[in-house]
């Protein structure tokens, strides 16, 4: 393809997002009136269904769908590190030196904070039908808690602790089972991701139906992608050497 074929096809796409963008722009309400119809909808929607978080509600309820392209768009981003950032012919892997362990008061704030870190992950998945939060948010807090390890520690201790065959299939598990919650709903209610379980009681941690499931279904899907993602970014800047910086 020519650089003005491809040119000319940048632009007609550019265009016709221009286009799309423009009416919608036209069509949204006026800056500082009081109505606001999706914040209404989306509000009842959620008290109805018995979810206290309207966030979640829209997430894994009202727009589930959404949610499961952007989880399969994290699982692609995922998979497309691991491709790129693989050793290639010229780099090798090597185990890192003992080196110089961190300050005393560094490994004991990361050994202190590691448990914590977790708990707290945990809890925002967990609760992210009644409270602020969910399964992205505690996916991230579980990811990046996992490797105060490293900070307080060393690399090998983390490596210990963090399995990543382990972390690839329970990524992949998380993305199956939200595929899977939406077919069977679909086969049962003839809705895709319908909610179809009992709501159960307003505000408590047992109610909205599907959500607490795809919010852990989400947040095991999360955790564990950005658990592989850090791991591949680590080995790169620790494991890696290339040919050159061994012969120098």
């Amino acid at each position: 393809m020519s650089r003005t074929v491809r040119w000319c096809v940048l632009g007609v796409g550019l265009a016709g997002v221009a286009v799309v963008l423009g009416m919608a722009f036209g069509s949204m309400p006026d800056f500082g009136i009081d109505r606001h119809p999706y914040r209404d909808l989306a509000v009842a929607a959620s008290v109805s269904h018995g979810t206290a978080n309207v966030v979640s509600s829209v997430n894994f309820d009202q727009r589930g769908l959404d949610t499961l392209i952007e989880e399969t768009i994290l699982f692609g981003s995922v998979v497309a590190a691991l491709a790129l950032l693989r050793p290639s012919d010229e780099e090798h892997l090597h185990r890192p030196g003992g080196g110089r362990g961190p300050l005393e008061g560094t490994r004991a704030v990361g050994y202190l904070m590691l448990p914590l870190t977790l708990v707290v992950g945990i809890d925002v998945v967990l609760h992210g039908q009644v409270t602020p939060g969910g399964g992205f948010q505690g996916g991230i807090v579980l990811a990046t808690g996992l490797h105060l390890l490293y900070v307080g520690g060393r690399y090998r201790s983390l490596e210990r602790l963090r399995p990543i065959p382990l972390f690839e299939y329970t990524e992949s598990a998380g993305v199956v089972v939200f595929a899977a919650v939406g077919l069977a709903t679909l086969a049962g209610a003839g809705s895709f991701l319908a909610n179809t379980l009992p709501y159960g009681t307003f505000g408590q941690l047992v109610s909205a139906g599907t959500v607490p499931l795809l919010n852990v279904a989400v947040g095991v899907a999360v955790g564990s992608g950005g658990v592989v993602l850090l791991a591949q970014f680590l080995q790169q800047l620790i494991l890696v050497s290339t040919d050159e910086a061994e012969r120098s």
